[in-house]
Parts: structure tokens; sequence; C-alpha cells
């Protein structure tokens, strides 16, 4: 597995054919292609290439999703 830095996930921003992956609790999710993702934005204001882990505690459905998504690697930020 690919381990990224702040710096390295910040390129998968989801925008200009970029794939778009997530850090949550230290790992690295793939959310490329997720409906719910569009050019690397999610509901309420979250951003691909960053390090979701604050902003997943507070959404409704909270880590439950993260089950259905690939883990690509993991994040040291």
């Amino acid at each position: 597995m690919e381990k990224f830095t702040k710096e390295t996930l910040a390129k998968y921003d989801g925008k200009n054919g970029n794939p778009a992956y997530v850090a949550i609790d230290g790992a690295v999710y793939d959310v490329t292609g997720n409906s719910y993702w569009t050019n690397g934005a999610h509901f309420g204001g979250a951003v691909a290439g960053s390090d979701m882990t604050d902003l997943i505690n507070q959404a409704p459905h909270g880590k439950a999703v993260l089950d259905k998504l690939e883990k690509v690697g993991t994040y040291e930020g």
C-alpha cells in the first residue's frame, strides 16, 4: 500500500482527471467515481485530497460508508 503525506494526498483532488482520495483515521480511500462525489467535492464542503477524519465524525452517515470504499494506502499527515 502506498504511503501518503499531506502534500502527496493533495494531488488526488478529483479535478482535471485526477483520482479522488480522502484520508480518514490514517487510511486513504478512493472515492473516484463514487456518485456522492463530483469533481472532488462531497456534500457539506468536503473535498478530496485532504484528511476528512474530523468531518466524517460530524457526518450523518459516520464511518459506516468506509466499508464500501477501496482502501489504497496509509496517511501520515
